[in-house]
């Protein structure tokens, strides 16, 4: 992904069909105008030719017009092996050249991929189409365990199988503790995973987040964090400023402990982005 360290970097989502251009291209300044090492744009469900067309197209703007670096999601539950390859050679004809490979999340009423079952089974086919090694994949990880593996130890080794798999960089899903994280660091060396790793970061600036968080992920909040919610979760603008201050806080912990790097999650919103970027300017 980069020799840079620490790394640092954003996620943004493509826009809804119906959001005025204006709105991305504010979010794609405003982002860009921090200087983030790349910025990674997800993916939705279906077909390489839906969503994924607006994932390419939001990371050519990104590599074009702003000159940043761009990490394009790839889906595999619900792809076929022809949607990745419309995919990769659309990324490929777009001068893209790194893509972050994903299991997933499962969307009602969409049929399971027949290819791919598994984040690494992706992987090991990007990497096997990619005969002249231009591809730079990434992968995601889970520090507190994936919400559906049996237990931790289950998770590092399918972790480790992504990595064999070709995986050369690692994201880590949102973390709220970073003893978790360190933990997770500690497992990852005992399994010989020797690829850059950055902690996911996502500040949580409003209380509708917190249920949706915990549904998708089962990540633990430690009791800081849930103090934070308790108290402030019906003042918005409370809320917004203690969670900002909840997430630079933990960068910069983790920045001083001399972490690979940090992505943040966040949510398209370039004034949360700003504001913790600058807090953190000086530790980086």
């Amino acid at each position: 992904m980069t020799d840079k360290r620490p790394i640092y970097s954003f996620e943004v989502f493509p826009p809804k069909p119906d959001t005025p251009i204006g709105a991305i291209s504010k979010v794609l300044g405003g982002l860009s105008s921090l200087c983030p090492d790349y910025i990674s744009i997800t993916y939705g469900a279906g077909a390489a030719g839906g969503t994924g067309r607006q994932t390419i197209g939001l990371a050519v703007r990104l590599k074009n017009e702003y000159g940043i670096k761009p990490l394009v999601h790839l889906t595999a539950i619900h792809s076929s092996r022809k949607d990745v390859d419309k995919f990769i050679q659309e990324m490929g004809n777009s001068g893209l050249r790194s893509v972050l490979a994903l299991r997933g999340d499962r969307h009602p009423g969409l049929p399971l991929s027949r290819d791919f079952r598994h984040a690494s089974d992706l992987i090991s086919y990007i990497k096997a189409q990619d005969v002249f090694n231009m591809i730079d994949i990434s992968a995601a990880c889970c520090p507190e365990g994936h919400i559906e593996s049996k237990n931790i130890d289950d998770d590092t080794k399918y972790l480790k199988l992504k990595v064999d798999a070709g995986a050369t960089h690692l994201n880590s899903q949102m973390c709220f503790d970073n003893e978790e994280f360190y933990s997770f660091l500690d497992r990852t060396k005992i399994a010989g995973i020797k690829v850059p790793i950055q902690a996911g970061i996502m500040p949580v600036v409003r209380s509708g987040q917190i249920e949706r968080i915990i549904k998708l992920t089962g990540v633990k909040f430690p009791s800081k964090f849930s103090r934070i919610i308790a108290r402030y979760a019906d003042n918005p603008i409370a809320l917004k400023d203690a969670g900002i201050a909840y997430a630079t806080e933990q960068i910069i912990d983790l920045l001083t402990a001399g972490i690979d790097g940090v992505h943040l999650y966040v949510m398209n919103n370039v004034e949360v982005a700003t504001r913790i970027t600058e807090a953190v300017k000086s530790f980086r």
